[in-house]
């Protein structure tokens, strides 16, 4: 019998919607018989299982597991977890593939899945194949396994067993999201003093929305790092592929400053390694990284995306404004926020230096938070092209490599298209305020020119 997906629900990089809505457990037996179909299709035999804490969760995981078993898969569950301890099952258990019952950092009534067949992610076009799979019903048939694996203690494990790091207090915020469990083992394995938060899981998030990228939602991270006078604070999202940080003064740590500060120790093992960052990240990280004698690489939004192009480089390190860092330098090359933690810990470490030294020392600019705008009925991608041949046309400085980065004498703003909402994104950065202005005036204007205003 065939099955039709909402079309909302069949994103870039995953499969997500709003459970009950656009999301039912009939979807999620239908893409685990879809994705058994593909999966068979390229020699997969095996596929490890896991679910993140949204009291959703467990149903969702049930019907995929039988969509997956009816189309012929083994299945290994190993249970709830963050999404990085599904990528690591997949990487050491011995199966071909991989999936993860998640709504990563969406509100608590979404949910979706995560997927990998050998070791890529289905991304892009493969979900789309998924989609027609389902429509026509031309379903692989058989009787697949199934067993349970509780992998969580191996995980911690392998987070700590080559661990280089140093002792210091340290804070933690898993905001109820499914990383809980597995922060509360990684704290006993790690020296130095660990105050945590919010490591029960629960899906509804009662103390805050687990998005780390978010300031707000470090509040209660940023008031435990200050009351108890900590050397820093690290927060995950809901599946834990995200990490957030704050110093020793409050100040928030972006996802490139993360990025630079664990590139250093890389590049001294690995000289003139490939570093990959997405187009939202500062000119700093850039030019940091070629300080370093590493060669950096603007890359576009997205984890699908980055770790692909992290196998076509062979970079040992990648990462995202969002907070996914990927190491496959002493790891897997999954973006994985404990891991990314627990490297964090060693730089700061090995720089002798304060994580509040080190940010102080970043050369200073300012910048502005994402900006959205809404584009209505109008096509996202088709109004990024009319605004690239416009600022062509301006002789404008332009890296088209995901949407338009412009250079200016003031800085640099970034447009591009969402893969994930029907909206425009944008980011600006200078050196200072008032070449800010400038620049948002800038893309206030070319937009105006296209009939888009800021949502």
């Amino acid at each position: 019998m065939s099955h039709q997906f909402a079309p909302s629900i069949l994103r870039q990089y995953d499969i997500r919607g709003v459970v009950g809505e656009t999301l039912e457990e009939a979807d999620a037996t239908a893409l685990g018989r879809a994705f058994a179909t593909m999966a068979r299709a390229r020699d997969a035999k095996s596929v490890a299982v896991g679910r993140d804490g949204r009291e959703h969760s467990p149903r969702l995981q049930k019907a995929l597991i039988a969509g997956l078993r009816a189309g012929g898969l083994d299945v290994v569950d190993v249970g709830m977890g963050p999404s990085p301890m599904l990528y690591f099952a997949a990487a050491t258990l011995g199966v071909d593939a991989g999936i993860q019952v998640t709504g990563s950092h969406n509100p608590a009534d979404y949910n979706g899945f995560k997927m990998l067949l050998g070791e890529a992610s289905v991304h892009g076009e493969a979900i789309a194949e998924l989609g027609r799979i389902a429509a026509s019903g031309d379903w692989s048939e058989g009787k697949g396994g199934y067993r349970e694996t509780d992998i969580l203690e191996a995980y911690v494990d392998r987070l700590v067993a080559d661990f280089r790091g140093g002792s210091f207090r340290i804070g933690w915020d898993a905001g109820n999201g499914a990383a809980g469990p597995a922060l509360e083992r990684l704290v006993e394995r790690l020296p130095g003093e660990h105050h945590t938060l919010y490591t029960e899981v629960d899906g509804r998030f009662p103390h805050h929305h687990p998005d780390p990228t978010v300031e707000k939602n470090l509040a209660d991270l940023k008031a435990l790092v200050a009351e108890k006078g900590l050397d820093f604070g690290i927060a995950f999202d809901g599946d834990g592929d995200r990490i957030g940080a704050v110093d020793g003064k409050g100040r928030v740590v972006w996802g490139d400053q993360i990025l630079m500060l664990l590139a250093g120790p890389v590049l001294a093992e690995a000289p003139g390694a490939t570093v990959i960052a997405d187009v939202k990240a500062s000119k700093t990280f850039f030019e940091r990284i070629e300080q370093l004698g590493g060669a950096p690489l603007m890359w576009k939004t997205g984890h699908s995306l980055i770790k692909a192009k992290m196998r076509e480089t062979g970079a040992p390190l990648a990462g995202e404004m969002s907070g996914h860092i990927f190491f496959k330098h002493r790891w897997y090359g999954f973006d994985d926020a404990l891991y990314a933690a627990v490297r964090l810990i060693e730089a700061v470490h090995g720089s002798g230096r304060s994580l509040a030294a080190l940010v102080d020392a970043m050369p200073q600019t300012v910048a502005t938070p994402e900006m959205r705008f809404a584009v209505g009925d109008k096509d996202k991608f088709a109004v990024v092209d009319r605004l690239l041949a416009n600022l062509r046309a301006d002789g404008a400085e332009i890296d088209d490599t995901d949407g338009a980065r412009v250079t200016t004498a003031d800085g640099w703003w970034l447009l591009r298209a969402s893969n994930t909402q029907d909206v425009l994104a944008a980011r600006a950065e200078a050196s200072d305020q008032p070449g800010l202005d400038r620049l948002v005036a800038q893309i206030d204007a070319e937009l105006g020119k296209l009939g888009v205003s800021r949502s």
